[in-house]
Order: structure tokens, then C-alpha cells, then sequence
């Protein structure tokens, strides 16, 4: 069984894959504790897929469920780059993920210890176990660099992808 470093050093890896690509810097991976093994992961792609749903959280939730058959995904742990967005929240919330890590905070966009704190609502049925894990900062340089680098090179700013912009 790995330690969280490795799990939140594979996401990251995955956040630059997704910002090599033109993607918000955001990668996921979901971790069968129990085993060590990581069953799924995923990267942002709402450009590429044409999707504004494609959130690094929910691409690893959607791999994760065709692979185990099933929409629930208890016991297993995500690690996430960035605090999840309020649509992600609902998605962890309604795989019934049972432990979320996540790096750098999102004091704009996050809802999970910032924002409207979605697992602290009542109409929220699964409250995951919550941490922030290792590599806030280099998560946090990661977002800050992409989102310099766009703005010197002029292109459009992107929106929607789990509203980081700095």
C-alpha cells in the first residue's frame, strides 16, 4: 500500500498532463485504500471533450464506476489537486466516496471547506471524510503559472473549469 504523497504526486502529474494540453490544471485519482490500488483516475478536459462536465473529479468517478459496475463507490478515497467545485461535491456526495484529499484550496471556486461547504448542507445525504493532503503549494504554483502563462500569451481566459482564475 502507497502513502498519500504517491497518490497526490500521481494527480498532479495528471494536472500537468491536463495543462500541457491547454486544460485547467486539475487531476484526480480515485484509491482503494484497502489495497493500495488505484482504480481510477482522471485529468480536467472540458475543452477537448466538448464537455463542461469533464472535471478531473468526475472523469476518475465515471472511469471508476464502468470499472468496479457500479455507481456507488464506497470506500474508496479521491485525491484531487484543487478543493472541488460545488458540481464535483454532488458527484463524490452521490458516489458516496468515503474520503476526499485534496491539495491547494480553491477560495473562489471550492465547496467543500470554502464556498457553500456542500458537505456541511443539510440536504446533503453523504458527508465524506475530508483532508487537505500533501502539495497545496506546488498545486497552487502549478494553477497560478498556467493562468500567468494564458494571460501573457493573450489567449481568452477559461471559465467554467472548476472556476479558478486566480
Amino acid at each position: 500500500m502507497s502513502d498519500k504523497s504517491t497518490y497526490m504526486r500521481r494527480a498532479l502529474e495528471l494536472a500537468e498532463e491536463a495543462a500541457a494540453a491547454g486544460e485547467v490544471p486539475v487531476g484526480a485519482v480515485l484509491v482503494d485504500p484497502e489495497t493500495g490500488d488505484i482504480i481510477a483516475e482522471g485529468r480536467n478536459g472540458p475543452i477537448e471533450r466538448h464537455d463542461a462536465t469533464a472535471h478531473a473529479e468526475i472523469v476518475a468517478i465515471r472511469a471508476a464506476s464502468i470499472i468496479l459496475e457500479n455507481y456507488r463507490l464506497m470506500g474508496l478515497h479521491l485525491y484531487t489537486t484543487l478543493e472541488p467545485c460545488t458540481m464535483c461535491a454532488g458527484a463524490i456526495a452521490n458516489a458516496r466516496i468515503e474520503r476526499i484529499i485534496f491539495a491547494a484550496e480553491d477560495v473562489k471556486g471550492g465547496a467543500v471547506t470554502n464556498g457553500i461547504k456542500f458537505f456541511e448542507q443539510p440536504t446533503c445525504h453523504w458527508h465524506p471524510e475530508v483532508e487537505q493532503g500533501p502539495f497545496a503549494e506546488e498545486s497552487s504554483a502549478l494553477l497560478q503559472s498556467f493562468f500567468r502563462a494564458r494571460r501573457k500569451s493573450g489567449k481568452p481566459q477559461i471559465t467554467g473549469d472548476n472556476n479558478q482564475s486566480e
